[in-house]
Parts: C-alpha cells; sequence; structure tokens
C-alpha cells in the first residue's frame, strides 16, 4: 500500500525535476533514488521527507510512506483478510488521509493512477474481511472509492467517477455511515454543476442535504449548493427557501467539529457556498463578498488547490456582473 514511487515520480515532473536534477538537490545517490522511484526499494523515511519537501506537498507524500510494521500487518491483512486485524485498518485510513491531502496540492491527474490502485486493493480486501474490524474497513473502503470517484470527477472522466460514486454510496448505506453517504451524493452534485445540468445540481445536492445522518455543515453546504441549482432553473422562491434552510443550521454547525470524512467543511468554506449560491441569485456584490472571505479564509495549504479554482472563476464572474 502506497504508491510512494509513482507518486513521488509524477510529482518531481510536475515541479520540473529529472531524476538527476532530485538526485543532487537532496544530495542522494542517483542510482539509489532511481531505484526508488522505479518501485525496486521503498523509501527510507528521510528520503521521503526530502522529497516531499521538495515537491512542496506539505507532509502529505511522505505520510503515503507506512511504517515497516504498518506494511507487515496490511501485507498479512492483505494474504489473507479474514484476519483482519484493527492496525491494518488504522493504516489504510492512515494512507487515505495523506492522498487527501495530496489532493490539495497537487495535480489531480498526477494523483489518480495510484488513488485507483489503492481503492482496487482495499475493496478487494474487503471482500475477504471477517471479524469484528469488517465494517471499520468497509467505512475506509467506502471513503477510498468516493475519493477515486471525486479524483475522476475533477478530471471530467463522469461516468466512471458516477459509478464508483454510486459504489461509495451502498457501503455507506450498507454500514449506516450518514456522512460517507451524503459526500458521495454531494459530490454527484459537483458533476452535474460541471455538466451544466441545474436539475442534476439541485437533486443530487438537496439528496445529500437531506440524506439521514448527514452533519449539520454537510448540510448548509448542500442546501446552498441545490439553491443555486434551484436558482438557476428559475425556482427563486425554492432557492431561498434552501438558503433559509442552511442559514438556521449555523449555530448548530459552528458548535461541532467537521466530520473526518469531510474536513475542509468550516463555516469559512461554506462562505464559498454561499457565494455561488448568490452568484446564481444574480446578486453579485454579495456573492463576490463571500467568495472572498471564503477564499482568503481557506489555510495556506488550500489556497492553490486546484478544486479552488471554480470559486476563483465564480468571483471572477461575479465582480464582473456586480
Amino acid at each position: 500500500m502506497s504508491d510512494f514511487a509513482d507518486l513521488a515520480r509524477r510529482a518531481l515532473r510536475d515541479s520540473g525535476y529529472s531524476m538527476k536534477a532530485a538526485a543532487r538537490a537532496m544530495q542522494y545517490d542517483v542510482a539509489y533514488l532511481s531505484r526508488v522511484l522505479n518501485g525496486k526499494q521503498n523509501p527510507s523515511a528521510k528520503l521521503a521527507e526530502l522529497m516531499d519537501d521538495l515537491v512542496g506537498a506539505g507532509g502529505a507524500l511522505a505520510a503515503t510512506v507506512l511504517s515497516d510494521d504498518e506494511k507487515s500487518r496490511v501485507a498479512r491483512s492483505a494474504a489473507n483478510p479474514s484476519r483482519l486485524d484493527a492496525g491494518t485498518v488504522d493504516a489504510l485510513a492512515e494512507v487515505l488521509a495523506a492522498y487527501r491531502r495530496l489532493d490539495d496540492t497537487a495535480k489531480p491527474e498526477s494523483v489518480l493512477p495510484a488513488t485507483m490502485a489503492q481503492t482496487k486493493e482495499v475493496t478487494r480486501m474487503l471482500r475477504g474481511a471477517r471479524g469484528p474490524h469488517r465494517d471499520r474497513l468497509a467505512e475506509v473502503a467506502s471513503e477510498w472509492v468516493q475519493f477515486s470517484g471525486w479524483m475522476l470527477a475533477q478530471v471530467r472522466k463522469d461516468s466512471q467517477a458516477v459509478g464508483l460514486l454510486n459504489d461509495a454510496l451502498e457501503l455507506a448505506d450498507e454500514i449506516g455511515n450518514g456522512t460517507l453517504a451524503a459526500q458521495a451524493l454531494n459530490f454527484k452534485g459537483y458533476i452535474a454543476r460541471q455538466q451544466n445540468r441545474p436539475q442534476g445540481i439541485a437533486r443530487w445536492f438537496f439528496a445529500a442535504a437531506n440524506a439521514p445522518g448527514a452533519h449539520p455543515a454537510q448540510k448548509i453546504g448542500d442546501f446552498l449548493q441545490a439553491a443555486a441549482g434551484m436558482a438557476a432553473m428559475g425556482e427563486l422562491d425554492a432557492a431561498l427557501r434552501m438558503v433559509e434552510e442552511a442559514e438556521g443550521l449555523a449555530d448548530k454547525a459552528a458548535s461541532l467539529p467537521p466530520p473526518d470524512t469531510a474536513y475542509w467543511l468550516t463555516p469559512a468554506f461554506n462562505r464559498l457556498n454561499m457565494g455561488l449560491c448568490t452568484l446564481a441569485l444574480g446578486r453579485y456584490s454579495e456573492a463576490a463578498d463571500h467568495l472572498r472571505s471564503g477564499l482568503a479564509g481557506l489555510p495556506d495549504e488550500l489556497r492553490d488547490a486546484p478544486w479552488s479554482w471554480e470559486h476563483k472563476d465564480a468571483l471572477r464572474r461575479a465582480v464582473e456582473a456586480a
């Protein structure tokens, strides 16, 4: 588990480094680096950290590397999933968290191949899993499948993305995880927005907002994005009712930490969703204010994330229309 070699090769390419230049910059033997980048030798923790610094991954690339103990646990569980242990599930969850952080700094095209490979392995393991840790693995697998769907959506492989999001939704329902189910539906709404289908935008975000067990912060963002879809169809009264629903949840959402599976859903992030909503409602100055505030409120490591480009473009359109 990890596919560090694939991630690192692509990260170096995206950062403009040849293998020889990277070896010089990190003061490593080029032959050793070549073996690591071709998957023939595991990276040391030091090399992973230096590589992470070199490409500006903010610790996410290095965090994909498992410790020796974690590697052994995962290898045993992969060979015999019926004897799955808690340490394996924790290791898979930690790798997934690192991949999610990579999504905030790297091009989706560069993270996607390794993501798909990890998802395939985790779902294979789930099929043979038994015992008390099986549901926890199903939760991690649902999130891996969902994340793969999100990555495919970012590179506009929409039909593949929808298929995986449907699979993730089924896994979330199987274990009764409302936050994961709501997030899978949310990503389907995102795809509809990229396809400029207002009915789909309204349908999927409204479904996400009403998913049993959804977190209040999820509901806020989903109601606002559903309202944008309704506004685009000219259903202004319905859109405004959804905005009221979202605003009524603000205090409850602020009193709770964001869900682990949607860690980015802070009040500042939901200003971005309000910006998209008010833009669709034709309230351009208000939209610009929300979008500026939301973008400024993002943590430093998220401000240049590829997914933020949509909101920056929305800000440009709001300013031009104001």
